[in-house]
C-alpha cells in the first residue's frame, strides 16, 4: 500500500519524537510505501524553522533515514478539479495525494479526516494502526 504522509504526522515523528508515531513510520516503511510530496517536505522544513529553531538538522537526518517515494507537487493547483478543501494550504497536498493515486492519506487534520473521499483514504495514525495493524 502507497501511504502519503502529511506534515502533521511528519512534525510528530521528528521534531516532537512522538513515539507511537515513530512506531507507525518504522511499520510503514516495512510493509508499505511512505509517499512524501515536495511541498510536504518544504512545509516540514519552514515549520521547523519557525516553530522549533534549532531542530533542522535532527529533521534533515529523519529525512535523509526514512525510507520513501518523492512525489511532486505542482505550483499552480486549480481548486476546481478536486474537493473543496476548507483550507486552501492544505489544497497541495490533497491536489498531490489524488494526482499520485495513493491508497492513504495519513494525517490528524481535521480538514482531511472530514472529507468523504473513496480514493485516497484519509486516516489519522491512530485509525491507520486499528484498521491496518
Amino acid at each position: 500500500m502507497r501511504v502519503m504522509l502529511d506534515t502533521n504526522v511528519l512534525v510528530s515523528a521528528a521534531v516532537l519524537s512522538s513515539h507511537h508515531i515513530t512506531t507507525l513510520l518504522d511499520e510503514l516503511a516495512e510493509h508499505h510505501t511512505i509517499v512524501l510530496s515536495t511541498y510536504v517536505i518544504d512545509e516540514l522544513k519552514r515549520v521547523t524553522r519557525e516553530k522549533f529553531p534549532g531542530k533542522s538538522t535532527i529533521v534533515e537526518r529523519f529525512l535523509q533515514e526514512l525510507p520513501f517515494e518523492l512525489t511532486y507537487t505542482p505550483d499552480n493547483i486549480e481548486q476546481s478539479g478536486y474537493p473543496h478543501i476548507r483550507d486552501a494550504k492544505d489544497l497541495p497536498i490533497l491536489a498531490t495525494a489524488i494526482n499520485e493515486d495513493v491508497d492513504v492519506l495519513l494525517s490528524g487534520d481535521d480538514d482531511f479526516t472530514a472529507l468523504a473521499l473513496e480514493r485516497p483514504e484519509v486516516l489519522t495514525p491512530r485509525r491507520f494502526i486499528e484498521k491496518y495493524s
